[in-house]
């Protein structure tokens, strides 16, 4: 299993926060695969395929890059760079991170994740350009038409685990993120249950990015940053629109009401009430006990704060490549 080892201050330091591009790049891989995780992420998919197949047959260099670099289980790192964890970055600000790495960092990544040599097609300098360019028709083609209401389910996401740190500590806020994902106790986290090396994210900053499409990774860089790319928990299995709860669409800051949509329906920066900090932070790390504490009610937030769990006091009674 892969597992990382996390320090008081990472887990203290923790943030959530929401992304644009990692919203484009989940769309991306659900177009890859063409597997859906619900009936309403299938709607999308079906109205969406066919210009993007459409696509990618007029650019087979492209076809090719997308083809070599998102393999099963593993994807290669130049596609999925670590969040900076800075308060709402533009899309094309992220992008960035992508579309500036060199050639023969891109190729190196490329030979992991194809466990050998590159294709000949793809001996050529532009690859990281190529799939920067295919990831910006998807966001604005796909996604920002659709990205207020994306992003009020990615924050009604983070508010609800927020609470549920609160109400049942880091073992089970942990459990319930991604599959293969849980709390080992003695500060490690198991992240997938690929059998890759231990990490310790010692002075590192450790990130977890909501994405409404059914997919997650994890990726880091070599110097500051971990994160954890999870699937949304609200976003619905049917194609019409739900009501999130009154409490937790107001602490989302949704401004046309409270309905949370599969990606089908119509995730602009300016959802009001949205946290005016980078993210949202998890607070100090679980104790060995937490997840056999009862739950309790915790006291509501506002999310234009960092949303800590209150610490409880102990008493007598008692969580290069890489695969994703």
């Amino acid at each position: 299993m892969g597992w990382w080892r996390l320090s008081t201050d990472t887990l203290a330091e923790s943030r959530f926060v929401v992304s644009a591009l990692a919203e484009t790049t989940a769309c991306l891989l659900v177009l890859h695969k063409n597997a859906a995780a619900h009936p309403g992420e299938r709607a999308w998919l079906d109205a969406r395929l066919p210009a993007y197949r459409a696509r990618l047959a007029g650019d087979p260099v492209t076809a090719l890059l997308v083809r070599s670099a998102l393999r099963p289980g593993w994807i290669a790192d130049f596609v999925v760079p670590p969040s900076s964890g800075a308060a709402d970055p533009p899309f094309h600000d992220e992008l960035t991170a992508i579309r500036e790495v060199p050639a023969d960092q891109v190729h190196r990544h490329l030979e992991v994740a194809l466990r050998g040599p590159v294709p000949v097609l793809l001996h050529r300098t532009d690859l990281a350009e190529r799939l920067a360019g295919l990831l910006e028709w998807i966001w604005a083609e796909m996604v920002r038409p659709d990205w207020a209401r994306r992003r009020r389910v990615i924050e009604a996401d983070i508010v609800a685990r927020t609470a549920q740190l609160g109400q049942a500590g880091w073992a089970a806020a942990f459990e319930a993120m991604r599959p293969g994902m849980r709390w080992l106790g003695e500060g490690r986290l198991q992240i997938n249950r690929y059998d890759s090396p231990p990490r310790d994210l010692a002075g590192t900053r450790l990130l977890f990015v909501p994405v409404t499409p059914g997919v997650g990774w994890v990726s880091w860089n070599d110097r500051d940053r971990h994160a954890v790319i999870y699937p949304c928990s609200g976003v619905l299995a049917g194609p019409e629109p739900a009501p999130v709860s009154d409490a937790l669409g107001a602490a989302a800051g949704a401004r046309e009401g409270a309905g949370a949509r599969p990606p089908g329906h119509a995730q602009d920066h300016d959802a009001a009430g949205r946290p005016d900090r980078p993210g949202t932070g998890f607070g100090g790390p679980p104790s060995e006990d937490s997840a056999r504490r009862p739950a309790r009610p915790a006291p509501a937030r506002r999310t234009s704060r960092p949303l800590r769990p209150h610490r409880r006091r102990r008493g007598p009674h008692p969580r290069s490549g890489t695969p994703r």
